[in-house]
């Protein structure tokens, strides 16, 4: 988004964007293999038991004979943007200035598509670091709308998968998330109300509230990354590009009975007629 390029000085694009000058000049320091593989082992241990917070975690990895500590594991955890359902030490950085919305999917009957959107983000380890994903996904038939890749877990990759999906697809009623400062920031929230689209928020560590895109991040951790070492992002897009088209059109959802394109477009056209 920043470019040294641009007439305007970095000051003022930085201003502009309401991001902070430091984080534009600031080159962090790379993760070290070993907290690495220390990532990789808290990602799939949540994966198994996501209701596990820091002290069992860290249990868990002693076990398989890491040599860590609690505050190595929450630094790491939070790093990773990974929370616990119970016990719930809050790991999604929230934005004490932004906006809190409520949780508008209690009790509703959701029965088509475009109904409810909800999006989430992920951590995807590397063979030399990690990146995180994002995706969108109508809540009613699975499908995933958009996704984008990132190196850092800034607002704008999601703006990016948020609008691709409204360009090619249309505006839900709802659009879900967690209270994470990517999604309550003003640029996230302001394309959602330029479109007239009603914002929902899960409550504060209610893991359950999206459960289906949670859902998702097992799926392709188990089916895709953990059976690739991407040595790239671009090898990572391209991997995580064929198990989504794959997720889409080919792979039965269990408990739909077919595949989110079907469900997606059979009963769109069903609704229209």
């Amino acid at each position: 988004m920043i470019s040294k390029q641009h007439n305007l000085s970095i000051t003022r694009q930085c201003r502009l964007l309401s991001i902070h000058r430091s984080g534009v000049y600031y080159q962090p320091a790379p993760v070290s293999r070993v907290n690495l593989e220390i990532m990789r082992a808290i990602d799939e241990t949540h994966l198994k038991r996501p209701y596990l917070g820091v002290i069992r975690i860290t249990d868990e990895l002693k076990l398989q004979s890491y040599c860590i500590n609690r505050k190595r594991v929450y630094r790491l955890m939070k790093l990773m943007g990974i929370t616990a359902i119970y016990p719930k030490p809050r790991l999604t950085e929230v934005n004490p200035d932004h906006k809190i919305y409520p949780y508008l999917l209690r009790n509703i009957n959701i029965d088509r598509p475009n109904q409810v959107w909800a999006t989430d983000i992920t951590y995807i380890p590397m063979a030399k670091g990690f990146i995180y994903l994002t995706v969108v996904m109508d809540w009613f038939s699975r499908k995933v709308l958009s996704w984008r890749l990132s190196n850092s877990m800034d607002t704008y990759f999601c703006i990016d998968a948020l609008s691709e999906a409204i360009d090619s697809f249309g505006c839900p009623d709802i659009f879900n998330s967690d209270q994470g400062s990517q999604f309550t920031s003003l640029a996230f929230t302001a394309v959602l109300k330029d479109h007239k689209i009603s914002i929902s928020m899960d409550g504060k560590g209610a893991w359950r509230d999206n459960v289906f895109v949670e859902r998702l991040w097992r799926s392709i951790k188990y089916e895709e990354v953990y059976l690739n070492c991407y040595e790239t992002i671009a090898d990572a897009k391209v991997g995580i590009s064929l198990w989504i088209k794959y997720y889409n059109s080919q792979r039965r959802h269990q408990t739909l009975g077919t595949t989110p394109n079907l469900m997606y477009t059979e009963t769109s056209h069903k609704k229209a007629a």
